[in-house]
């Protein structure tokens, strides 16, 4: 709690995306991007947008011996799903990080991603 009583929710209950007004669920996304043949997992979490608030950004882990650009997840996107929930950013990885109970750490791959991103000014815009 701030010192105005208001409250700012962070981690697991902070999975949404609110991408300017809109409310995406990362799941939708991650649901849709496993029908990919090329993609093996993949993690979706919004990154901060000084015009939208946040942005969709997707981790992306591809099958053995499988390449692909962002762009071209993208592209294969289009007119599949609402063009607001397609990700901006994009990033292969061969692993995502994870506790000792095995669960992924999606507020590390945010503090990775502003910082690999740049996006440390838009990080300092309060949002809703």
């Amino acid at each position: 709690m701030d010192e105005d009583g208001y409250l700012n929710i962070v981690g697991r209950i902070k999975d949404m995306i609110i991408r300017g007004g809109e409310n995406i669920y990362p799941r939708e996304v991650e649901e849709f991007l496993y029908g990919h043949p090329m993609i093996a997992d993949v993690q979706v979490i919004g990154v901060p947008s000084e015009k939208y608030g946040e942005e969709v950004m997707a981790w992306v882990k591809l099958r053995e011996g499988s390449t692909i650009s962002g762009e071209e997840l993208a592209a294969w996107c289009k007119g599949k799903i609402a063009s607001y929930k397609i990700p901006r950013h994009w990033k292969c990885v061969d692993g995502f990080p994870m506790t000792v109970t095995g669960k992924i750490q999606k507020f590390k791959m945010r503090e990775t991603s502003i910082d690999e991103l740049g996006l440390e000014k838009a990080a300092g815009v309060r949002t809703a």
